[in-house]
């Protein structure tokens, strides 16, 4: 029978294998009145264009992004975009739907910029913003969001950390996935 030791170890194991993520991933969040502020990092290996293919996916972020239906371009010119996204948010057994359509400027491999229009915010804002450094790239995001839905007050704040980091980690680890997809096999051929 394992020691009390050894089965602590391998709890610890288990639960740095269910956190692992492509890169480290750090979120604020906080709160002003109604108003909730969010910023998220992390610093990726790859190169920006890489990195920038991922962000404006915009039609495929349901496939990876945790808690969201439905992304999708809605309209398009030039640098600017109407993205349509549908999701939820969630906190042990709450659940809040969300639905927003977004207005989007570009500035390709530098930043996104996107405002809410239309959907469940009174104000919604927030902005991407990318750095290249020798074969990395810094990610950045920043956000104020102001609901036009009840936040409780005491979980409002957590629960805005806990879905960024998910969604952000996602973002991060789908970076990963696709450069490492990208790369050249180097599996032999069996003889």
């Amino acid at each position: 029978m394992p020691t009390l030791a050894a089965r602590l170890l391998s709890l610890w194991v288990l639960l740095l294998a269910g956190q692992a993520q492509a890169a480290e991933v750090v979120v604020h969040a906080s709160r002003q009145g109604e108003v909730l502020h969010v910023e998220a990092s992390a610093e990726v290996e790859g190169d920006v264009r890489e990195v920038w293919q991922v962000l404006t996916d915009y039609d495929h972020l349901s496939d990876f992004i945790p808690g969201m239906r439905v992304s999708r371009i809605v309209a398009r010119d030039a640098r600017r975009l109407l993205v349509e996204q549908k999701g939820e948010l969630r906190l042990l057994f709450f659940s809040y739907p969300i639905e927003v359509k977004l207005a989007v400027d570009e500035v390709p491999y530098e930043r996104i910029n996107a405002r809410a229009v239309a959907g469940d915010f009174k104000e919604m804002t927030g902005a991407y913003r990318l750095q290249a450094d020798r074969g990395r790239v810094r990610l950045r995001y920043s956000g104020r969001l102001t609901p036009d839905f009840l936040v409780p007050p005491l979980i409002g704040t957590f629960m805005l950390r806990r879905n960024v980091e998910k969604q952000f980690g996602a973002l991060v680890d789908e970076i990963a996935r696709r450069r490492e997809a990208a790369r050249p096999s180097t599996a032999r051929p069996r003889s």
